[in-house]
């Protein structure tokens, strides 16, 4: 019986770590767009609404680096004392921009 409840906290506990890798994840690919979205209006546009969409997802910005219309982000996101971090990239598809 003590094996079932051992397996059954570690299924729960992947399964928190899980969650918190997608919503980093998604945290992250919006962060990014959001700023890229706003890229041509310079680098602190982009990354201050990058940071405030990380935020609203329940992340925190920790690197934004803007390439043109191309903008990079990092974020982390804390979940139950477990801390993810995540990284996207978004802007134009072509020779300049995103592969």
């Amino acid at each position: 019986m003590g094996v079932v409840w051992a397996v059954g906290l570690a299924a729960l506990g992947v399964g928190a770590a899980r969650g918190a890798r997608h919503r980093a994840d998604s945290a992250a690919d919006l962060a990014a767009l959001g700023g890229a979205g706003r890229a041509v209006e310079g680098r602190e546009v982009a990354c201050r609404v990058a940071a405030e969409v990380a935020e609203g997802g329940g992340a925190r910005l920790s690197r934004c680096s803007v390439r043109g219309a191309v903008v990079e982000v990092s974020v982390t996101a804390r979940f139950r004392g477990m801390e993810v971090v995540s990284r996207a990239r978004a802007g134009p598809v072509g020779s300049e921009g995103v592969p």
